[in-house]
């Protein structure tokens, strides 16, 4: 049976898909990449998000590399600020003229940690549930799963990180769900990585690079790839020497949790995630286009 449609999130007073909401759910200042640039500095043709998970992709380029959010990523690459971004995917699902580089990306074949919702009463009975507006696939991939399970809770954006424990159900994402849950709060989980996996049988594509549709691409096609090379082939090193979390958790996460090849399984979870969003509601959703 064809899911009950749920209204758009601009609807709900949400910002259009990748949109941008409030810089109050920055990560803390002590899990940003310590030689991030901002958007004031040099003109930088490549972002990517803030997150232990994007590390091994972005492996020999932090200094070249913006650093924001994946919903402000989104409006720089729109803005032309940007080449290209480590970004979540319904940025080019939902938007026309993006290329996808075939390879690398930010991909779960069962539980990811640190996607899902963190809730204190059973899910059937969550009638509002604070989201975490940094990424538009998190929030897309959450209107999929209660389509699916008949649940129409009210979405409210999440105003900040400190008031997650207090609320009855928060979406979180990245080193903000990894920080919840280490904190020992007592909520249940719904992995969003399992969920997923016990759905429908596939991967589940978070993020990947987002390329302009312009010429002249070519050479930042192969330095992304090369990266992305160097990354996970010094993934042990990588493991070894990162600050965030402590070594058993970040060996357990990288190459575990969260996964880097965007496989022909990938690639068949990522054309699902389009098909379910489609179900959804009758906004335009575009089929990936993969590039080399």
């Amino acid at each position: 049976m064809r899911p009950a449609k749920l209204r758009p999130l601009e609807a709900l007073g949400f910002p259009a898909p990748g949109g941008y909401h409030s810089t109050n759910l920055w990560p803390p200042t002590h899990l940003m990449p310590t030689n991030q640039h901002s958007s004031t500095d040099a003109p930088v043709r490549i972002g990517s998000v803030p997150y232990l998970n994007a590390a091994p992709l972005t492996h020999g380029l932090e200094r070249e590399i913006v650093f924001l959010p994946p919903s402000r990523l989104a409006l720089e690459l729109r803005a032309g600020r940007l080449d290209a971004a480590l970004l979540s995917v319904t940025e080019a699902l939902f938007h026309d003229g993006y290329d996808l580089l075939s390879g690398p990306g930010i991909v779960s074949r069962g539980p990811v940690f640190s996607v899902g919702v963190a809730h204190r009463v059973p899910l059937e009975k969550v009638t509002e549930i604070h989201v975490d507006t940094a990424s538009g696939t998190s929030v897309n991939l959450l209107r999929v799963f209660l389509a699916a399970r008949g649940l129409q809770p009210r979405l409210v954006p999440l105003t900040d990180y400190a008031s997650a424990p207090a609320v009855p159900a928060v979406l979180l994402i990245g080193n903000a769900a990894i920080d919840f849950r280490r904190a020992g709060h007592g909520h249940d989980w719904w992995d969003f990585g399992d969920a997923w996996q016990r759905a429908e049988g596939l991967p589940f594509v978070y993020a990947v690079w987002v390329l302009r549709r312009i010429p002249g691409l070519d050479p930042l096609k192969a330095t992304l790839l090369a990266a992305a090379h160097a990354g996970l082939a010094a993934l042990p090193d990588l493991i070894a020497s990162r600050p965030e979390y402590d070594p058993a958790f970040r060996r357990e996460y990288l190459g575990g949790c969260i996964q880097f090849d965007v496989d022909a399984a990938a690639r068949s979870g990522l054309d699902r995630f389009a098909e379910r969003l489609r179900s959804l509601d009758d906004r335009t959703v575009f089929p990936p286009h993969w590039v080399r």
